[in-house]
C-alpha cells in the first residue's frame, strides 16, 4: 500500500512537472514575436486557468460521478488557485543553468 501510494505521489509530481514545462514553453512562445506586454501575456494566462477550472469543474458538476473523486468547491479552489502565485514568488529561485558561471571545462 505504501508503495502504491509512493508512486500515485511520484507520478502526480511528474504529471505536475509535465504541465508546468508545457505552460512556460507556450508562456514565452506567446511573448516571442507577439508584441504582447509580459503583463499582458500574464492576464491571458490567467484568465485561460480559469476558464479551464471553470471547463473542468462544470464536468465535474451536479449528478456527474467522476472516478478521480474530484468535488469542485469554487470558494476555496479559487483560494488555493490564487495562493500559488504568491508563494511561487517566496521561494528561492531554482539554479538555472543558463545564468550559471562555468565551472571549468571539458
Amino acid at each position: 500500500m505504501i508503495a502504491e501510494s509512493n508512486r500515485c505521489r511520484c507520478d502526480e509530481s511528474r504529471g505536475q512537472a509535465a504541465v508546468e514545462q508545457a505552460l512556460t514553453r507556450a508562456f514565452w512562445h506567446a511573448l516571442d514575436g507577439q508584441g504582447l506586454s509580459v503583463m499582458a501575456a500574464l492576464e491571458a494566462a490567467s484568465r485561460t486557468i480559469g476558464v479551464l477550472y471553470g471547463q473542468i469543474a462544470a464536468a465535474h458538476g451536479a449528478g456527474t460521478t467522476c472516478t478521480c473523486g474530484w468535488v469542485p468547491d469554487p470558494d476555496t479552489d479559487l483560494i488555493v488557485l490564487e495562493a500559488h502565485p504568491a508563494a511561487a514568488l517566496l521561494q528561492p529561485r531554482a539554479p538555472d543553468l543558463a545564468r550559471m558561471e562555468a565551472a571549468g571545462s571539458a
